[in-house]
Order: C-alpha cells, then structure tokens, then sequence
C-alpha cells in the first residue's frame, strides 16, 4: 500500500464512519516503533506505522486510522480528543475503533539489558541502559547488577 492509497482510504473511512471529510494529510511514517499511528495536533496530520501493514495487514491500519480519526475530529471540534476523556472514548465506541493497536514484537523480543539484584536475586529485563548506580531493586532496595546476554 502506497501514501496515495492510505490517503483515499482515510478520506473514505472518514466520510463512512464520521459523516465528515478529513481534509489533511494521511501517509506511512518508517521511524514509528512502538505505536500503530499518531495524530500530529499542530499540523492536523496522520501517521501510520509501515509495520502494522506488513505484519497484519489492511484490517489492522483500518482500525488504526479509525483510533486517529477519533483524535482528529474531536480536536477540531475543541471537544475531548485524548485517551482520558468522555468524548473520545465515546466515540471511539460508536465506531469500533480499538483503544489499543496489536504489538508489533513482544517487549522480550525487545530487550537488551538484564540485571539482577544481588541480594533477593530478582531479574528485571530492560530496553535501555540504565545506571545502577541510582536505581535500586524495586522489590527490595538490594543494588543492582548487569548480566551479560
């Protein structure tokens, strides 16, 4: 699927679910990593994360311009756009969109860092680096070391 084609299909799901037109941008963002899409407030465009298409296909970017959609006309609409408020989850309700889109790897699949507590010897799987020098074993308050993968 092309940016043209996402374009049409947005404007489409727009009109059929909103009875409104999206007039903005809708195209594929290859740096997005841990989400499905994002509605951009400033320049009232969407982006939609290449991956969920490549890993499961027209059904789940349906479901994710539907969530941004919800965003887009609630905000200019100056009604509840975030995830918190009524408005949104209301009309996320009225049309089907999800809260949440399906992930993309497992966050073990993600990790790169373990480090264990060298007094209760509880693991804690990491994404990033952090300094052990500060953080403490959230079960005990034991020091923390980095195991080598």
């Amino acid at each position: 699927m092309y940016n043209s084609a996402l374009q049409k299909l947005t404007e489409t799901i727009s009109l059929k679910y909103f009875k409104m037109p999206f007039k903005h941008k809708a195209y594929f963002n290859k740096r997005l990593r841990t989400t499905g899409g994002r509605y951009l407030l400033s320049s009232h465009n969407i982006e939609v994360n290449e991956k969920q298409f490549a890993k499961f296909g027209e059904s789940a970017i349906i479901d994710i311009i539907k969530h941004e959609l919800c965003h887009y006309h609630l905000h200019l609409q100056k009604k509840g756009y975030q995830h918190k408020d009524k408005d949104f989850k209301r009309l996320c309700q009225q049309t089907g969109a999800p809260r949440f889109c399906s992930a993309i790897e497992k966050y073990e699949d993600r990790v790169n860092y373990i480090y264990q507590c060298q007094k209760c010897a509880s693991r804690f799987p990491r994404i990033r680096k952090v300094d052990t020098n500060k953080m403490v074993c959230g079960k005990c308050n034991g020091k923390l070391k980095e195991l080598n993968n």
